[in-house]
Parts: structure tokens; C-alpha cells; sequence
């Protein structure tokens, strides 16, 4: 087990930290924009570079590369719902993701708001239809920016600084823990198992305003 996870980590920190510092920030930006982030994995893409950090600066580069790539593809997403939303939506993409999927988009952002902007960053589907729905809205781009840049601090923080600092505890504790690798697969499992459930706490909180009847919703969208 050591021994593969210490290939692992050499793999990822052989290649040029500049480049896999852009590629995350690439990833991430695919991820947030065109409805792609519906098959990008960004997040484990994002996971597997932050193994590479060997240093806080490196650290800092991978976090801001991650923020300003979410930030880019949202931007993408906004712009394009903004000029093109209605055949983005009756595409053949579009009809793909679901009509249900679109209405959802929508009533959840006419309930909550900027709520709905912050809180879509860490929902499934929704992170990557809301930046095209809010394009097609009322609201505004700046007050899109101020509600969607913390989500995406706040999601680029967890990803970057969890994953790296397990990398980084594991290459300390390999020489003198045996069982480090399954200390250092533990922590990253439960990771991914809080995000997972956290995710569906977060969904199961918010169904209501997902799921009532459009007719209930809330008319100002611009919270």
C-alpha cells in the first residue's frame, strides 16, 4: 500500500508545477461552464494535483488557480445564459440534462435568490445549470460575482488544503507508521464521505424550495 501511494504522489509531484497547477484551474473552469461540469470529474482533478503541494506557496498558486477557474467558467455560464439561454436549454444538450433539471434551476433561484447562487456551488447538477440560469434571470453580474466568489473559496479551501495536507502528513508519517497509507486512504475516504453526505444533508434541506410548486415561489430574485 506504501509503496503504490508513494508512486503515486512521485507521479503527480514529477510533473511541472506550474502545469499542474493550470490544468486544475483548467478543469475546475471546464467543470463550472457549458453544462460540461456534468462530465468533467473537476473535483477529482482538482484532488489528484493538490497531492502534488509540497509547499504553502505551491498551496496558495493551486487554491487561487482553482477560485479563479470556477470564477471563469461561472462567468462562461452566466454570459452564455445570458445570450444564448433559451437554445442552450432546447438544444440537444439541453433536452439531455432534463426539462425537469432547467424547472428546478429556475424556481430554486426565484425562491432563495443569491442563496440559491451560494448554495448550487456544492449541489449536483444544480452547480452547473444555476451560472446558465441566473444568465437568463434579472439578476445582475456583479451581484452574481458577490454570491458565487465565497462558494467557490470556500469549495477551492476544502479541496486544496484537505488533500494536500494528507499528501504531505502521509510523506512525514511513511518512514515510522506502517499503516500510514491506510491512515492517509482513511482521511481522504472520509473526506470524500463528508462532501458526499453533506451534500445530500444540504439537498434534503433545500428540497423544499427544489421541489414546490412553481406557484408558491417567490417573485425577486434579486436578494
Amino acid at each position: 500500500m506504501d509503496d503504490l501511494l508513494l508512486w503515486l504522489l512521485d507521479t503527480v509531484q514529477s510533473i511541472d508545477p506550474v502545469a499542474r497547477t493550470l490544468l486544475a484551474g483548467l478543469a475546475v473552469m471546464l467543470e463550472t461552464s457549458i453544462l460540461i461540469g456534468l462530465i468533467v470529474p473537476g473535483d477529482t482533478i482538482v484532488i489528484i494535483a493538490s497531492f502534488g503541494v509540497t509547499t504553502p506557496l505551491e498551496g496558495v498558486a493551486m487554491g487561487l488557480a482553482v477560485v479563479v477557474g470556477a470564477l471563469i467558467g461561472e462567468s462562461i455560464g452566466f454570459g452564455l445564459g445570458r445570450w444564448l439561454g433559451p437554445h442552450i436549454r432546447h438544444s440537444w444538450i439541453g433536452r439531455r440534462v432534463g426539462e425537469h433539471n432547467w424547472v428546478r434551476a429556475e424556481n430554486y433561484l426565484r425562491r432563495r435568490g443569491g442563496v440559491a447562487i451560494f448554495l448550487s456551488r456544492f449541489l449536483p447538477v444544480l452547480h452547473s445549470l444555476v451560472p446558465l440560469t441566473v444568465g437568463m434571470s434579472g439578476f445582475s453580474y456583479r451581484r452574481f460575482l458577490a454570491w458565487t466568489a465565497p462558494a467557490c473559496i470556500l469549495w477551492a479551501a476544502a479541496y486544496v488544503s484537505v488533500t494536500s495536507l494528507a499528501a504531505g502528513s502521509f510523506r512525514d508519517l511513511v518512514d515510522q507508521v506502517h499503516f500510514a497509507g491506510y491512515l492517509f486512504v482513511g482521511a481522504i475516504l472520509v473526506f470524500l464521505l463528508i462532501v458526499f453526505f453533506g451534500k445530500k444533508l444540504l439537498h434534503r434541506l433545500e428540497a423544499r424550495h427544489l421541489d414546490a410548486p412553481d406557484a408558491d415561489a417567490a417573485t425577486d430574485v434579486k436578494d
